[in-house]
Formats: structure tokens, C-alpha cells, sequence
């Protein structure tokens, strides 16, 4: 038995062990033939700005107690909807059994502006094709989940401010010659079912083959078990893949800007309240020390992003 077969049987009996839910089945691999055109990219807004907030947030027992706000406190908690196989950013930890990471911590920063503890929250393991749909019924409140802002999904919901700033790149096995996505040519490259990742594969002049499964963590059991060539998707997802695969590296550089932004039912009252949280959090050095936890391993934190407002 091979070592990329043991770890990809690792890979298994981690991802089984960590939840209590069936593991699907991964979708079938999709062929060139069957594999659908990627759709037009809408250029219709600015995804970056989001809207202005009122001023600093209230403090908690002040806050109103109206529309998603108002839902949220009489429930006690906020819902959040996240992944729990991203490393780094939402994932269950084997030990503990918590889900946890960065995008985790966002969400707990605004239950703790809500309530006066982060801990007042409900945290629901939601797929990549369900975050636009959950956040836009209000089935959960708010959606942090290496979510790229764009038009497309503003027709549907409300985002933050960018909170994190990433870009698409690719994994390889470390004997590969592959230098970027642009050598990757006829070769199948898998991303996340329902994420931006998957058409911005099939957009590359060279034509890799796009391939998708349920989670990125599904990606990786494929490309350990030698069913694709590679993944693409955000910088930051492709790191804690590799972290878990000493013969995968990351090639080339970002080709894509992927903005990250929390996603909410479309309430403007609900989506100022959370950039005034982030605006604060950003002052006073809470997302700084937020990185310095979750990615600190990469180097120093970085300038977070620069909120930008519409007129």
C-alpha cells in the first residue's frame, strides 16, 4: 500500500471520526463533455462596499430589538453557518470536537457584541452550495465560510465589509512540474461544489478540466487517491490542505482576488450593526491578534482590509 493511499485512508477516518453526520458520497466526476459552461461574471456592483455603519456599535442591552437584531436576542443566540473541514479557518478540531478557526472567531466576535459573550452561539455545519441560500432565508443569521463577495450573490443576500483578502492558486503533488493553473491543461483540477473556485477554473485559457466535490476536504481525499491532478481555490484553503499532505505543494502565483465577507439576510439595519463590529475590531486590534492565532504561522499580520462603503 502506497503512502499517498494511507493518507487519503487517513484522510477518511479523520473526516468520519469528527462528525456524527453520514459521509456523502462524492459527486461522479464530471467529464469535458458534460461539464457546464461557466456563467458570466455580473459586473452589475461593486461587491467590495457594503454599507456605512450608523456610528460605533451599541453596547450590549442596548441594541435594538428589531428585524435579524431583534430575531437573534429573543433567541438567545446567534445561528451561525460555517465549514467544519477548512484548516485554519472553520474545521473541527479532532481533540476537542469544537469547530474552530478564523472565520469561527468572526462569528463569535459578533455574538459578542450582541450579547457580551461569544460563546452565545449556535454553529451549523452548512455546505458550500447551501451558504447563499441559508443566509437569504434566515435560516442562519450570518454565513462566515471563505465566502467571495461578488454581484452575483449580492442579488441574493447582504455582506460585511471584506474582512479577509485571498486569492485562487493551485495544489500539486510535489513531483509535479506544474509551475501554475496555466500547465495544468486537460488535467482535472477540483474545487468545491458552489463555490466561486469551480468557474474560475473553467475560465483559464489552457483548459483544466473542473471537477467538483461536496467540500474541499473531499478534494483532497481525491487528489490522495489519484482521481484529479490538482485543486484550486483560495490561498488560504490550499494551505491548511497541504498542511495535512507532505506531498502536496502550492504553485503559482493568486490569479484570481477573492474579497471575504460575511453573509446575512438582507437587512441593512443587521448589516451595518456587523461593519460597525468589524470597524472596531480592526482599531482596536482584535483582528490583528484574530490572525495572529489562526495564520500567524505565515508571517506577521498584514494591513486587514481596508472597509470601502457605497456612495
Amino acid at each position: 500500500m502506497t503512502r499517498r493511499v494511507v493518507l487519503a485512508l487517513a484522510s477518511v477516518l479523520v473526516l468520519a471520526g469528527c462528525t456524527a453526520q453520514p459521509t456523502p458520497k462524492p459527486a461522479p466526476l464530471p467529464t469535458p463533455s458534460t461539464q457546464a459552461s461557466p456563467a458570466p461574471v455580473d459586473k452589475s456592483c461593486h461587491p467590495r462596499e457594503s454599507l456605512r455603519p450608523a456610528g460605533p456599535p451599541p453596547a450590549p442591552g442596548k441594541i435594538p430589538k428589531t428585524g435579524t437584531l431583534g430575531k437573534i436576542q429573543e433567541r438567545g443566540r446567534l445561528i451561525l453557518g460555517t465549514s467544519q473541514s477548512t484548516l485554519l479557518f472553520s474545521y473541527r478540531n479532532a481533540f476537542t470536537g469544537k469547530l474552530e478557526g478564523f472565520d469561527v472567531d468572526m462569528g463569535r466576535q459578533i455574538a459578542q457584541a450582541i450579547f457580551g459573550d461569544p460563546n452565545k452561539i449556535q454553529i451549523k455545519v452548512i455546505g458550500n452550495d447551501q451558504r447563499v441560500p441559508l443566509a437569504a432565508s434566515g435560516a442562519v443569521d450570518l454565513v462566515a465560510y471563505t465566502m467571495t463577495m461578488n454581484c452575483a450573490r449580492w442579488k441574493s443576500v447582504n455582506f460585511s465589509t471584506v474582512y479577509y483578502d485571498a486569492g485562487q492558486r493551485v495544489l500539486v503533488s510535489t513531483s509535479s512540474t506544474a509551475k501554475s493553473i496555466d500547465d495544468l491543461g486537460g488535467k482535472k483540477v477540483c474545487a468545491a461544489v458552489g463555490s466561486t473556485s469551480l468557474d474560475n477554473i473553467a475560465k483559464v485559457p489552457a483548459k483544466p478540466i473542473p471537477v467538483g466535490r461536496r467540500t474541499f476536504a473531499d478534494c483532497l481525499v481525491a487528489f490522495q487517491q489519484n482521481e484529479v491532478d490538482a485543486i484550486s481555490t483560495d490561498d488560504t484553503i490550499l494551505a491548511g490542505l497541504a498542511a495535512q499532505d507532505p506531498y502536496a505543494k502550492v504553485v503559482g502565483p493568486p490569479f484570481t482576488e477573492e474579497p471575504y465577507g460575511l453573509a446575512m439576510p438582507k437587512d441593512p439595519e443587521f448589516t451595518r450593526f456587523v461593519n460597525a463590529v468589524l470597524e472596531k475590531n480592526r482599531e482596536n486590534g482584535t483582528w490583528a491578534a484574530t490572525y495572529r492565532k489562526w495564520l500567524g504561522r505565515f508571517g506577521p499580520p498584514p494591513a486587514p482590509p481596508a472597509p470601502e462603503y457605497r456612495p
